[in-house]
């Protein structure tokens, strides 16, 4: 159409652009899910080490 109301590419140009940034995004906020199951996982052996210790080091 003359008018472009007919055209829909930029629409599909802004469609792969918000889908890219979405998984963008998600491949992120994945990762930052890893890092934290990472820390809490190390965080309970140093507590548990620890507890060992007290364990069989006490009087």
């Amino acid at each position: 159409m003359p008018d472009g109301l007919g055209d829909h590419g930029d629409l599909g140009d802004l469609d792969d652009e918000s889908d890219r940034r979405h998984l963008a995004l998600e491949k992120k906020r994945e990762r930052f899910v890893w890092y934290y199951l990472a820390y809490f996982l190390f965080g309970i052996h140093i507590v548990a080490f620890v507890m060992i210790y007290a364990v069989t080091h006490a009087k």
